[in-house]
């Protein structure tokens, strides 16, 4: 599929409006198929029944069968519904009606089932091109301008802020794209997709300063996608200079479908891989301080869960954490199942991976800075990030808990939370000076 195809934008725009209106479209014709008043009642009866219908199953895919891993946003309970609605209509216009009346109804059903898909995606805002969509990525290779420094010098003294001048000529923006050569994974062996990677402006000039590392990972299902985090990034360097943090978006699932739970089990060794093989790597080839300080671990949703628990468990290695919408341990959305079928019924062994019990057993944290952002209307997860932001403080970490005003579990919270984050930390960065008292 071309490029220019996979990266349309269907969360807004022309694209996403266009389908809309087609639908619409269709939705009239055939809901005016005559102008008895026997079919007006035919109709209401149809579209209410197939609204139930839609309700009924949204709520069993949700409470019965947890298809979803927990709840959905609340436009799904519009869309849904309609959805099904439209299409109960389209389906009784097959009966006693012409042939093209037919084949309009038969067309219709497709339009409708993908109108609803896209009100949805564009209610959430994760995934906002069609390759997003279908996990395909266009992302272009990034040369990651590897220092080829071996060992890497120790971190400057000095807060790079008070040192740094732009120099002329210096690029408004940074880069996205697949790092080069690609993150290895040589020693967990975990089927990880390509990595993608943020070099902000002060990274892509001729002599380029040593940066914070930031080791980020969306949510699920979902894919190493740097845009986000690249938009904040972008916004904080534009007023300080260029200075951003170099952003590697790495991929904690491997198949969007499952949950390997950021741990090493039997389903995928995800810990080895971002503490043995990411880590390293990303510390050694690119151009990155190496202090615990300058280094964060940041996530959102699924990924924030995992932000948490490598933030709690290593502080010698991930001195910040910006865990965003974080699931509150793993596998919680299924802990019946996850507890059966990978600890082996253990309690005790599934507890101590959980984040809040290793902030407890590792407490006090000596320096540890964690920001823990949720949207005010996340129900699901709220009280979960709450909890999180609580057995940080206790921990002794310097913990910041924020509800984003209005937001829900999409990318408005993400992107509001990123902000929230680098905010509070790129003082401690060395990217801006210490707030005034």
């Amino acid at each position: 599929m071309p490029d220019a195809v996979l990266d349309v934008v269907i969360v807004e725009g022309p694209a996403l409006l266009t389908v809309y209106v087609i639908a619409a479209v269709l939705f009239v014709y055939l809901l005016f198929r005559g102008g008895s008043g026997g079919w007006a009642l035919t109709a209401i009866v149809v579209l209410v029944v197939g609204a139930m219908v839609g309700g009924a199953a949204l709520w069993a895919a949700v409470h019965v069968l947890d298809l979803f891993g927990g709840p959905v946003a609340d436009e799904a309970w519009l869309w849904v519904p309609a959805a099904f609605a439209a299409i109960t209509l389209a389906v009784w216009n097959l009966w006693h009606s012409r042939w093209w009346r037919k084949l309009i109804a038969v067309l219709a059903i497709p339009v409708f089932v993908l109108t609803a898909v896209l009100g949805v995606n564009a209610a959430y805002g994760i995934d906002r091109t069609v390759g997003d969509v279908l996990g395909i990525s266009t992302a272009k290779d990034l040369d990651i301008r590897d220092p080829g420094v071996d060992p890497p010098p120790a971190d400057p003294a000095e807060a790079l802020y008070a040192t740094w001048k732009a120099p002329a000529g210096m690029p408004e923006t940074g880069l996205i794209g697949t790092p080069v050569p690609a993150v290895p994974n040589t020693i967990s062996g975990f089927p990880a997709r390509q990595a993608e990677l943020y070099l902000p402006p002060a990274a892509l000039v001729e002599d380029p300063p040593r940066l914070p590392l930031v080791i980020m990972m969306m949510g699920q299902p979902g894919h190493p996608d740097a845009t986000f985090i690249a938009q904040v990034l972008d916004g904080f360097a534009a007023e300080h200079d260029g200075l951003a943090p170099i952003a590697l978006v790495i991929d904690q699932l491997g198949d969007p479908s499952e949950d390997p739970l950021c741990l090493d089990t039997d389903l995928g060794m995800v810990e080895t891989y971002v503490m043995q093989d990411v880590v390293p790597w990303a510390k050694l080839h690119l151009n990155v301080l190496q202090g615990a300080t300058s280094t964060t671990v940041a996530g959102y949703s699924n990924g924030g869960g995992c932000a948490a628990y490598f933030g709690a468990k290593y502080p010698e290695t991930f001195g910040n954490i910006i865990a965003i919408a974080p699931t509150e341990y793993a596998g919680v959305e299924h802990r019946g199942e996850v507890l059966t079928t990978v600890f082996k019924g253990d309690q005790a062994a599934y507890d101590a991976v959980k984040p809040a019990t290793i902030m407890d057993a590792k407490a006090p944290y000596a320096d540890s800075a964690a920001i823990f952002a949720v949207g005010e209307d996340d129900h699901a997860f709220a009280p979960g990030t709450e909890r999180l932001a609580e057995a940080a403080t206790a921990a002794g970490m310097a913990a910041t808990y924020v509800e984003v005003p209005d937001g829900d579990h999409g990318a408005s919270t993400l992107t509001a939370g990123l902000e929230a984050g680098f905010e509070a930390l790129y003082p401690r960065l060395g990217l801006a000076p210490p707030p005034e008292n």
